[in-house]
């Protein structure tokens, strides 16, 4: 895949003008094998500063409306995205994402499902915790700080950030317990916890019922997505 390289290049490039940017834990990020990515969400720089981390080349799941924003659309076309619908279950993308970890991808999400105008974290929504229960795949949590120095909330003008722009990578999250497999509520806790800790944050809330979705019950492993 010749992009990758140049994709590299170009967002090296980028933070080190605009950064930089410090990586830590990327030890943890598996090299092979399927990988699912849970990282907060601050800024429009955050999916060029995961591209830039995540050691491996991956799959992003990235909001339908950036596919149409001519230049930007192009990118995220040509970079291996996944269009999700907001404000509804998109079975769609959902599905688009197990296929890609059962063949052995890198895929990352957001799992908050919006970027964090404060830059706190903000409720995790069950899609990455259903792509995780159906694939059995390996999760790893990236704290992102700082990005929202470089493009600030409603701004697509990077700027130079005036203090320290970090991603954080956990070590993998097992979720396997003594009475069978967690349940999907357990893993949301535990995704939010660990992103609490490594960006810094207390645990955001769990939320019953998704954000424009139905409410969260054991057997809907089939109608909820980021």
């Amino acid at each position: 895949m010749l992009l990758y390289p140049f994709g590299k290049l170009l967002t090296t490039v980028a933070f080190l003008i605009f950064g930089p940017l410090r990586v830590e834990g990327r030890e943890h990020v598996p090299r092979r094998g399927p990988v699912l990515v849970c990282a907060n969400h601050i800024s429009d720089a955050d999916p060029p500063a995961m591209f830039h981390a995540v050691p491996r080349p991956s799959w992003f799941l990235a909001k339908e409306e950036l596919f149409n924003m001519g230049v930007i659309g192009l990118v995220v076309r040509l970079y291996r995205s996944i269009p999700v619908r907001r404000g509804a279950p998109d079975r769609r993308a959902l599905r688009r994402a197990e296929e890609l970890l059962l063949r052995g991808e890198c895929v990352i999400i957001f799992p908050e499902g919006e970027c964090s105008q404060s830059g706190k974290l903000l409720p995790i929504l069950p899609g990455a915790a259903l792509i995780l229960r159906r694939t059995g795949a390996t999760c790893v949590c990236a704290g992102i700080v700082g990005t929202n120095q470089i493009v600030r909330y409603g701004t697509l003008r990077p700027r130079k950030a005036r203090g320290p722009v970090t991603i954080r990578f956990g070590k993998p999250l097992a979720f396997e317990g003594t009475d069978g497999p967690p349940s999907i509520q357990d893993i949301v806790q535990r995704i939010g916890e660990d992103l609490a800790s490594l960006t810094g944050q207390a645990p955001p809330d769990v939320i019953q019922k998704p954000r424009g979705g139905p409410a969260l019950h054991e057997g809907q492993n089939d109608d909820a997505t980021s």
